[in-house]
């Protein structure tokens, strides 16, 4: 795959914050609107038009305050609430009758929009603080509060609160789908690294201690102690006690990335590769390897992880249907997919076998070739017959879903 992955989610509150900015400017235009219809019976209008002249350059000077938490600061959260109370207790000084009639307080629901702002950032316990503040100005504005003050306010408390505990389930949701996703790039990269040292190390290993044994003397300690550190190393492969990715998350716009180091390669992620040139080294006398007349062209990262599974049944021939074993690659360039089977006439695998080799972490199977082929959103079928050879089809969609890239 190229060198890096990267995967961008939106904060899930994200669009709450935009849907406050645009909150803002209706209601402001819905305060003016009111103003301008009941100007008539207003003893001193030019209160009134001062205070919606300050809201309006209030409220276009400050929206992108309301775009994310991270511009929403306290001090901010403060003079706003500041500006909604002030526009409330100025009703009464420029409509005499505001106190004793249910009409709407210069700023209207706009003080709505303030108190939601307290949510978003803190969560119900900063909407019930600043919804009972707005509650006692609008009961101060009336003096005398109707059965109708006492429904708007209420309303404004529960559903501010309401609102702000959203937000905090929503957050908490966002922290664990975040710690998933590491948790299961650590897993991957795990079982990346578990099929390298499969292929490479536990291979050599496992050799040195068959030849050391059959040379005897001296080798045959060398084969011993080799044989020690191919049980420890399955062991320690097996626990998952290997290094894992390096995860990274950065929080910019309310958008989160998580950017997941899985080897050094700088290829690009639109490279790609002919796997017919990747399985051909294969071919021998013992290997018959049969291929389409054109290219077979996947990304270059699923093709070198595919050949790896090749390579890896392979090993599997040499190593279980003894050496005098045939094997056969047939390559399938199908519309949608591309399918490799590996074919052995050796003595099959008994049944149950593949179960009890995982049990004792030899897991060249599970993770060299189901593994790999997992992570390419592909599959892998394995049918054996004892005596009758085994065979491995493995099946590579041409629009990759695993992390080795997207192939055309």
């Amino acid at each position: 795959m190229a060198g890096r992955e990267r995967v961008v989610r939106m904060s899930v509150e994200q669009p709450l914050w935009r849907a406050l900015t645009a909150y803002r400017v209706l209601t402001l235009v819905y305060a003016a609107l009111l103003a301008g219809f009941g100007h008539a019976k207003y003893e001193r209008p030019w209160v009134a038009v001062a205070f919606l002249a300050v809201l309006a350059v209030w409220t276009f000077a400050t929206l992108p305050r309301v775009a994310n938490a991270a511009r929403c600061t306290k001090r901010f959260l403060g003079l706003d609430l500041t500006v909604a109370m002030g526009g409330i207790l100025l009703t009464p000084l420029a409509d005499f009758d505001a106190q004793h009639m249910d009409g709407p307080t210069l700023p209207s629901i706009w003080t709505a929009g303030s108190v939601l702002a307290f949510a978003l950032k803190g969560g119900w316990r900063w909407a019930a603080f600043a919804s009972t503040l707005v509650a006692v100005a609008n009961i101060v504005e009336r003096g005398e509060p109707s059965e109708d003050t006492f429904h708007n306010v209420v309303l404004v408390w529960v559903a501010s609160i309401a609102i702000g505990y959203v937000v905090e389930v929503a957050r908490a949701s966002e922290r664990t789908l975040a710690r998933a996703l590491e948790i299961e790039a650590a897993t991957r990269e795990r079982e990346r690294l578990a099929r390298d040292i499969h292929d490479s190390v536990l291979q050599v290993l496992a050799m040195v201690q068959r030849r050391g044994t059959a040379l005897g003397g001296e080798a045959a300690e060398l084969g011993r102690m080799a044989g020690e550190q191919e049980v420890a190393l399955r062991t320690l492969v097996s626990s998952g006690l290997v290094p894992t990715t390096r995860v990274s998350e950065d929080s910019a716009e309310g958008a989160v990335v998580r950017e997941v180091v899985t080897d050094g390669s700088d290829e690009p992620e639109s490279a790609e590769a002919d796997l017919r040139a990747l399985l051909a080294p294969h071919a021998g006398s013992r290997v018959t390897f049969a291929e389409p007349g054109a290219p077979v062209v996947l990304a270059a990262g699923a093709a070198r992880e595919l050949a790896a599974a090749v390579s890896a049944a392979l090993d599997n021939v040499r190593a279980h249907a003894g050496p005098d074993a045939q094997a056969w690659i047939l390559v399938e360039d199908e519309p949608a997919e591309v399918i490799v089977t590996v074919r052995d006439d050796g003595p099959g695998i008994p049944e149950g076998r593949l179960g009890q080799a995982e049990g004792e972490g030899r897991l060249g199977v599970a993770l060299s070739i189901r593994g790999r082929l997992r992570d390419l959103g592909g599959t892998a079928e394995l049918i054996s017959v004892p005596g009758q050879g085994t065979e491995v089809e493995l099946k590579v969609p041409k629009v990759s879903r695993g992390k080795a890239g997207t192939t055309r």
